[in-house]
């Protein structure tokens, strides 16, 4: 649990958003943190997502960390490059399993998200990437790490880091979040 002075940890889903066995939906269930709702799950709007971000954030009484996975990290990048919010009230971002819009089998379930915003990010970020993500080439978490200034983490050959993968908890991931959570 989270202290009033520690960051407030924002939990971003992807596409579909993060189901009961999701690493994302264990952590809210289990250490309090906060999911940013869409209004669709199911057919994402890059504008609306980003609203609902920056309302997420300046509801926030404090700093934030941002826990993205796959679409959220690519909202993540988007969203930092044009508010001037990410520079001042965000702590640092866990990206996790980034899903590439301009990969063949996401190009047409989440139209108006490219290009990726490859520009660096205005605070510390760790990008975890798999290298057999059916979402994400390993060449391109490559890319996207070195874009936005993330240290990459090579999780291995886990999927798209998500239930399917059996990860449960994923106390790994959790151990990288933990360096900014402290006050």
């Amino acid at each position: 649990m989270s202290t009033p002075s520690s960051p407030r940890v924002l939990l971003l889903p992807g596409w579909q958003n993060s189901d009961a066995g999701h690493w994302q939906s264990r952590w809210e269930a289990r250490f309090g943190y906060t999911r940013v709702q869409q209004h669709d799950w199911m057919r994402p709007l890059r504008g609306d997502w980003s609203i609902q971000l920056q309302e997420a954030v300046l509801d926030s009484d404090r700093e934030v960390v941002l826990v993205a996975h796959s679409l959220g990290c690519i909202l993540t990048a988007w969203w930092s490059a044009h508010s001037p919010l990410a520079r001042t009230r965000i702590r640092a971002a866990l990206l996790v399993a980034p899903g590439d819009p301009e990969h063949a089998q996401l190009r047409t379930v989440v139209p108006g998200w490219t290009p990726v915003k490859l520009e660096r990010l205005p605070f510390p970020s760790v990008l975890v990437g798999s290298r057999n993500d059916p979402y994400c080439s390993w060449s391109r978490v490559q890319t996207f790490a070195q874009a936005w200034g993330s240290e990459l983490v090579d999780a291995g050959q886990v999927g798209h880091i998500n239930t399917a993968s059996g990860l449960g908890d994923w106390e790994a991931g959790h151990a990288l979040l933990q360096r900014w959570l402290k006050n």
